[in-house]
């Protein structure tokens, strides 16, 4: 038996038999962790309260050999992100965030790669408690989501010969090879969604998501982009994370109708 002491955050809770819960976490010890929380929901002492998602928590664990699932023995509430729940566009935000997470991130993992996707999350949802959680903060902060799993799609060079794509007013992107495609590699998109899996996409869109990605979090107010480009953006997105999720997120329909309410 190991114990584990670290930080968590909570990304799921499913309510188990008479008095246990079953948590789904985020920890920068090992990426994705699962655990029951023997009689949870009679111990006020243990766990007093702290048992939500979106809670920021020091949690107690022992992780025994052939287990599929820790046991949560004690936990601290760090940070409750309360501000996620004052109003439906940023609880949809937060949600979408946590789903994502849950599918996306590793069951461990290199230490440095889980230590810097938990710091993301941390950091995404500080931003959804203290921005407008308009399309753009949902844009930015779902494209640093699959750059901190690993899955940043390529924004610059063709995806099959590496070079720099040359400046023209619209590019292919593969969504199944992760980025966009050169006029030289013969292939051309065809309206909206053309051959081979290529969605028609403006490069000055890909400049906007690559200026993003660079932008530190203190300064992500600064990136402008057109409604053109951030409808593109979203188009991009939203096809690229549905290939790797491989099925629509449960919170994705609430957050577009929030984030729609939000803007009219």
């Amino acid at each position: 038996m190991a114990t584990l002491v670290t930080e968590a955050l909570v990304l799921r809770v499913v309510e188990f038999g008479e008095s246990d819960r079953i948590l789904h976490l985020l920890t920068p010890e090992t990426g994705r962790l699962t655990a029951i929380a023997k009689g949870a929901k009679r111990s006020k002492k243990r766990f007093s309260g702290t048992l939500d998602f979106f809670n920021h928590l020091r949690v107690q664990a022992e992780r025994r050999p052939g287990r599929a699932m820790a046991r949560l023995e004690h936990t601290a509430l760090l940070r409750s992100f309360t501000e996620l729940r004052e109003s439906p566009a940023r609880f949809g935000l937060g949600c979408y965030l946590l789903e994502l997470l849950g599918k996306l991130a590793p069951e461990g993992g290199a230490k440095p790669d889980m230590q810097r996707l938990f710091r993301f999350a941390l950091a995404a949802l500080e931003s959804i408690a203290t921005r407008p959680p308009d399309r753009r903060l949902r844009m930015l902060l779902e494209l640093r989501a699959l750059d901190a799993l690993g899955l940043r799609p390529e924004l610059r060079r063709c995806v099959r010969c590496g070079r720099d794509v040359a400046p023209a007013a619209e590019v292919g992107f593969h969504v199944g090879e992760g980025g966009p495609v050169c006029a030289a590699c013969g292939i051309r998109s065809n309206g909206s969604n053309g051959p081979d899996g290529l969605l028609r996409v403006h490069l000055g869109t890909l400049r906007a998501l690559e200026q993003g990605l660079r932008l530190p979090d203190e300064k992500l107010d600064r990136l402008a982009i057109a409604p053109v480009a951030l409808e593109e953006a979203r188009r991009l997105l939203a096809r690229f994370t549905r290939f790797h999720v491989g099925i629509e997120l449960k919170s994705e329909r609430f957050l577009n109708e929030m984030l729609q309410g939000a803007a009219a």
